[in-house]
């Protein structure tokens, strides 16, 4: 059904059902420059995003002695610390972390948590309810300058405040050594956390995953002074980037994993090891397995008594992290990154073999190429990747988990989650480790980030990988959620309720949505490069981040980040009316016609049709003194004068109008309404009678003069069909079904699931490689 367009005058019909509803308001603050919500640009952050031109950050080196008690499980160690305050003020006194004391018995972290009493109560449910009375936490024993003299110093929790005895000036620097020591816990328990140990009952050892180990400076910075808010556990860390020197004196028989160079291999390795790793370093296409399975197995029976002391060297990093077990196969390869040649390498016991054998270092390689294609080089001369039933990342090492069953089987699920965890971990190396941002504020910045350059590098391993994160379709669920439940990206980490979907979820989607749909992939990707660029090895705000996209780009995204980042809104854009119409060119016999049509059908009811039987006779048929001219007249008819404008109007006409007025063009005119609230692009997709088909695409800036409701008319040659929103689902849309056009009912499914117990990353139950063992 249409209607016709007359050029002096317009009739409309409506194509569809009627569902407008107005809302009191239609132009907020979507489309406002974010103005005073962002940091002012100052000479140490420009106004383009790029740092300014008296930029500067501080710089904290690090000698440190540790050593492993694998009886006791636990370390104690002696660090000197070089800070150098490159900053314009006097600082009269120094902040450090001590994030082991979030575990420790009185932590707030277990004070500042809810707990509640269920029907039914796992031990572990029950168990961090009791919390612990285990003496964990740092024992800090002293803090002396370099003349031996104590440094006062006041710990608050995970904080811990040294007093100089003089003002370190801008310029200068201070030395002082800390000597400290812990007990190590189980992190597979119910405390749980990053670093700790797991023990394997079946061989008798343990695998140490050392991370938070030593007290390390905090950041004091242009932005914010000094950064030393408590650590709670979600958010994590802000630190100083430095050079590190790092002795681990372990059981002779342990293998260690480390950030940095390993600068002694000629003296805790044997020849074998130490020919084996020299080959590494000129293998480019398969790891080289350095210590085997067979001689980790071996190694796993005797517990060596004797120490060897492991020396790592690392430079410009910002924190430090290690690994040791007598359970550790270690395999490793080259990799090519730009001009450079960095070694990518993996640990891990027999449990997780053969997943680990068969992927986790050509997983690594892969992680490095993928991300620096996006960012820079990888400037680091190792990435290692540790099985530890984990997932947690530091420079230049990982935590992972992934096991197969005891047969060695697996199931795809986690086969891909292994992969997954390893592409992020390793990812984290470029955000946050070199584009160093603060974690303990902003978990976005570097999850966020992360997480979109692991969707792109999970595409480029494997054409049909099945992404948990990135697509837009798949934070739906997410989005559409209670509003209690929801808070803004731009949420302080201890602050957010959905973790992993609001830090992690929704700021990759975000960003992906930006390089698919509102920027193009050539604009965001130059703008993405160039943000990491400007901040690698330095320390950048949201600001800094916002600016840099749009300035090297030319898009203005302020209403992007004020929905996306700063709002919890969610994209419901619907398909509220469709109307079509065709110019008016018949002839005047042609629309009399039409005209006389529609009056025949519009006078055609029950009751007329029923009275031509019941009434023999009207008055106008027996009385013709009733009648009068108009009862001949026949309205239809076409006149003279009709002709004659018919004829004067096409004689006018140019050549440009006549083109136009005989062009048979079909109008839609179609209403777009805001129901979520949150703009974005309109994606149409035009479904025509002939069976083609075609999509326009229209930018968000639509909605900047109304927010609740734009119309539109698309002219268009072929008749339409239907009609279809978002056709690709790549606006993370909450409600499909108001975008078609005649409405279209979607279904809705469910299944049944029984919940497993299973370690973090470890197979349970059959699954299809093993029932094809079985049959063969």
């Amino acid at each position: 059904m249409k209607r016709i367009i007359h050029l002096l005058a317009i009739n409309l019909l409506l194509l569809g059902n009627v569902f407008a509803q107005h809302s009191e308001q239609n132009h907020a603050e979507r489309f406002e420059q974010l103005g005073s919500m962002l940091r002012s640009p100052n000479v140490y952050r420009a106004a383009s995003g790029a740092p300014g031109h008296l930029y500067w950050q501080q710089q904290a080196n690090y000698e440190i002695s540790v050593e492993l008690d694998d009886q006791n499980q636990s370390i104690k160690g002696t660090e000197k610390v070089t800070y150098i305050n490159n900053s314009p003020d006097d600082l009269s006194y120094l902040w450090i972390q001590l994030d082991q004391n979030q575990r420790a018995k009185d932590a707030d972290s277990q004070k500042a948590s809810t707990s509640k009493i269920y029907e039914r109560m796992s031990l572990r449910q029950l168990e961090s309810i009791l919390w612990h009375d285990q003496d964990l936490g740092y024992k800090i024993h002293s803090v002396k300058d370099m003349n031996g003299t104590d440094i006062p110093v006041a710990i608050n929790k995970t904080m811990m405040r040294v007093d100089l005895p003089e003002p370190l000036k801008a310029g200068e620097e201070v030395e002082f050594v800390v000597d400290w020591s812990f007990n190590i816990h189980d992190r597979t328990s119910f405390i749980g956390g990053r670093p700790g140990y797991e023990y394997f009952e079946e061989d008798g050892n343990y695998l140490y995953t050392m991370a938070e180990w030593f007290p390390r400076m905090a950041v004091y910075s242009d932005f914010q002074g000094w950064q030393n808010k408590q650590f709670y556990g979600s958010g994590e860390f802000a630190l100083t980037f430095g050079n590190y020197k790092v002795s681990i004196t372990v059981p002779a028989d342990h293998m260690v994993g480390a950030t940095g160079v390993l600068t002694n291999a000629e003296e805790v390795l044997n020849d074998t090891e130490l020919d084996r790793w020299n080959q590494a370093k000129e293998t480019f296409d398969e790891p080289v397995v350095i210590r085997t399975q067979k001689e980790a197995e071996k190694l796993e029976k005797g517990k060596a008594s004797d120490m060897k002391t492991w020396v790592f060297e690392a430079e410009n990093v910002r924190d430090f992290a290690w690994t040791s077990s007598r359970k550790f196969i270690w395999d490793a390869m080259a990799v090519n990154v730009g001009n450079k040649t960095a070694m990518a390498m993996s640990y891990y016991g027999k449990e997780a073999n053969p997943l680990w054998g068969q992927y986790s270092t050509k997983v690594v390689a892969h992680t490095l190429k993928s991300y620096s294609s996006r960012t820079f080089d990888y400037p680091y001369p190792t990435a290692i990747s540790v099985e530890a039933a984990n997932g947690m990342e530091y420079p230049m090492i990982c935590f992972n988990y992934g096991r197969p069953d005891a047969d060695g089987t697996y199931s795809e699920a986690i086969k891909n989650g292994m992969i997954s965890v390893i592409i992020h971990e390793v990812g984290h190396n470029f955000f946050p480790m070199i584009v160093n941002s603060d974690e303990r504020q902003w978990t976005w910045m570097d999850e966020g980030l992360n997480t979109f350059m692991q969707f792109l590098a999970e595409q480029e391993w494997d054409r049909n990988y099945p992404s948990r994160r990135g697509p837009a379709h798949k934070i739906v669920d997410y989005m559409k959620g209670e509003k209690q439940y929801l808070e803004p990206i731009m949420t302080n980490s201890e602050n957010i309720i959905q973790f992993g979907s609001n830090a992690y979820a929704k700021p990759a989607t975000a960003l992906n949505i930006l390089r698919e749909t509102v920027m193009g992939r050539e604009l965001f990707d130059f703008a993405f490069k160039q943000y990491a660029q400007r901040w690698k090895f330095k320390h950048p705000t949201p600001a800094d981040f916002f600016r840099t996209m749009e300035d090297a780009s030319a898009v203005d995204l302020d209403w992007f980040w004020r929905g996306w980042f700063f709002g919890t809104e969610p994209v419901d854009i619907a398909l509220e009316e469709v109307k079509w119409y065709q110019l008016d060119n018949r002839t005047p016999a042609e629309k009399k016609k039409d005209e006389a049509s529609a009056h025949e059908k519009y006078e055609s009811y029950v009751s007329r049709t029923k009275n031509e039987k019941d009434i023999t006779e009207t008055v106008i048929e027996k009385d013709p003194g009733t009648r009068d001219f108009y009862n001949s007249y026949n309205q239809f008819s076409v006149t003279p004068s009709d002709e004659k404008a018919y004829k004067s109007f096409v004689s006018n006409l140019n050549e440009k109008e006549k083109e136009l007025f005989n062009s048979g063009l079909n109008y839609y005119e179609i209403t777009f309404k805001n129901v979520g609230g949150l703009v974005m692009p309109l994606i149409v997709q035009f479904n025509y009678v002939d069976g083609t088909s075609e999509v326009e695409r229209i930018p968000a800036y639509i909605w900047r003069k109304n927010e609740t409701e734009v119309t539109k008319v698309f002219p268009k040659e072929k008749e339409i069909e239907s009609i279809i929103l978002d056709p690709y689902r790549e606006t993370a849309d909450i409600d499909e079904e108001n975008n078609y056009f005649p409405r279209k009912a979607l279904p809705s499914r469910f299944e049944l699931f029984q919940r497993g117990n299973s370690p973090r990353g470890a197979s349970s139950g059959s699954n299809p490689m093993k029932e094809a063992k079985k049959k063969n």
